[in-house]
């Protein structure tokens, strides 16, 4: 069984029929899920689709650095809350995109910071979103008494940035389509990363993989990531299916994926 540990198939893109999508992923293979909040408009309907599948799906609670606004304030107080519930396996996705816009670049500073700060206190991981924003990562990271464990999810950084990131901590790195994309040097990271410390993901619905790319993404094309990674790595499938399963189990908790 292979786990998808970041997707977002409960987005109104996988209207009218979600429940399907989720199906056709575990037919495919794919048959545990990281669902990672976007804002407060997505908790209900990634709720709803979790509790449709228990057992199958975990969530996670964050506000994502492209919904940061003047706002920020009163949305992290109700995922303040809804942290509290218990009911989350992490606190994500969380970060800073400066890629489209660095108006809010310091209220996504707070913003990670606090949500990080909340990670620590609760004992979670951190699913972190970073784009074009390593350096700014790295200096909250710098403000922070404790570092959350977490996952730099959809990574398509370098060797170099890997070694920076290990600075702060023993990351996991989440890899999807981007890896088998024809200019992407993210291939040549791999090695790097090692297999111990590798996550596969989706991010559906955006980034499907070669020979989906172009289309609406979803979890059960992962398998053909799945399919890229192990013949990349010269290892068996069901080798890389063991091992990143076991990478899921350890950072988001040993009962997952029973």
């Amino acid at each position: 069984m292979f786990v998808d540990s970041h997707t977002h198939l409960y987005l109104e893109e996988f209207d009218p029929d979600k429940t399907a999508a989720v199906k056709r992923a575990i037919d495919a293979g794919v048959g545990h899920f990281m669902f990672p909040n976007v804002d407060l408009t997505t908790l209900g309907p990634m709720k709803d689709l979790a509790e449709k599948f228990p057992g199958v799906v975990d969530m996670a609670i964050g506000l994502h650095p492209t919904e940061v606004g003047p706002d920020r304030e009163s949305q992290l107080q109700i995922i303040r809350s809804e942290a509290l519930t218990g009911r989350y396996r992490a606190i994500g996705e969380i970060g800073m995109d400066l890629y489209w816009d660095s108006t809010f670049v310091n209220e996504q500073k707070e913003a990670f910071r606090q949500q990080c700060q909340l990670a620590a206190e609760l004992k979670l991981p951190i699913i972190i979103h970073c784009r074009e924003a390593l350096n700014e990562i790295l200096e909250v990271f710098d403000t922070l008494d404790v570092i959350p464990q977490g996952v730099f999810h959809s990574f398509g950084g370098t060797i170099d940035d890997v070694k920076r990131i290990r600075t702060y901590g023993d990351f996991y790195f989440g890899i999807n389509g981007i890896v088998t994309f024809k200019n992407s040097k993210l291939r040549e990271v791999l090695p790097e990363i090692s297999g111990d410390r590798i996550l596969l993901e989706t991010d559906s619905p955006y980034l499907a993989p070669v020979p989906m790319r172009g289309k609406r993404n979803e979890s059960a094309y992962m398998i053909h990531t799945a399919a890229y990674v192990a013949d990349y790595l010269d290892i068996p499938i069901h080798d890389l299916e063991a091992l990143t399963t076991d990478n899921y189990r350890r950072l988001f908790g040993t009962d997952s994926c029973r």
